[in-house]
């Protein structure tokens, strides 16, 4: 677990502090996500030196900060792909039933398919994805997280490569949202339960 960041600097700099009521704490600071993110880009790169044709599979909305950050810091060649699936509503919890938004826009068989993920909360919709993801016949696919609540998991997903565990609170920020607010803020924060139980 992360320990709690406090926001005085962001409020102060201007960053986000239009939702600063909304946020009781920072669980994940800028600063860190960026480090890790350039950690998580080293270890894959390292993995697949040499590979051709990896492709980043990345989940409509939520992953896109992470995606673009990941992605640049990654040294190694990529294809970028998008999908989106929605289990969420403008619930805070997921409904567990996923549909198909916006599907691939290619063939992936043959290819070292990386999916890119903001958060792994229950798995479930994960866990879809990843037998949908293979069943498309890729070389190999792995999961990259930058978030994930142990708490919360219901099915076993296996993360290859982790940014960090957080508590099973609802969070927002880097591309977390709540009812499509909070994705621009720049860290990831606790969003405050009278928001959401509103």
């Amino acid at each position: 677990m992360i320990g709690a960041v406090g926001q005085a600097g962001y409020m102060a700099a201007g960053r986000g502090n239009w939702y600063a009521d909304d946020i009781s704490k920072v669980i994940v600071s800028e600063e860190q996500i960026r480090e890790k993110t350039a950690e998580l880009a080293k270890q894959v790169a390292a993995d697949y030196a040499g590979v051709d044709g990896l492709l980043l599979v990345g989940v409509l909305k939520g992953a896109v900060m992470f995606m673009a950050d990941f992605a640049r810091s990654l040294d190694h060649p990529v294809e970028l792909e998008f999908m989106a699936i929605s289990s969420y509503g403008t619930r805070a919890t997921s409904s567990g039933v996923v549909r198909i938004l916006k599907d691939l826009d290619r063939d992936i068989s043959g290819k070292h398919v990386l999916v890119i993920e903001d958060i792994v909360d229950s798995g479930l919709t994960l866990s879809w994805l990843l037998k949908y993801l293979t069943s498309r016949g890729p070389a190999s696919l792995e999961v990259v997280a930058l978030l994930r609540k142990p708490d919360a998991v219901k099915v076993d997903i296996p993360v290859k490569y982790l940014g960090f565990d957080i508590p099973n609170e609802f969070v927002v920020g880097y591309g977390l949202d709540y009812a499509e607010r909070y994705r621009e803020l720049p860290y990831v924060g606790l969003l405050r339960p009278e928001v959401y139980e509103r």
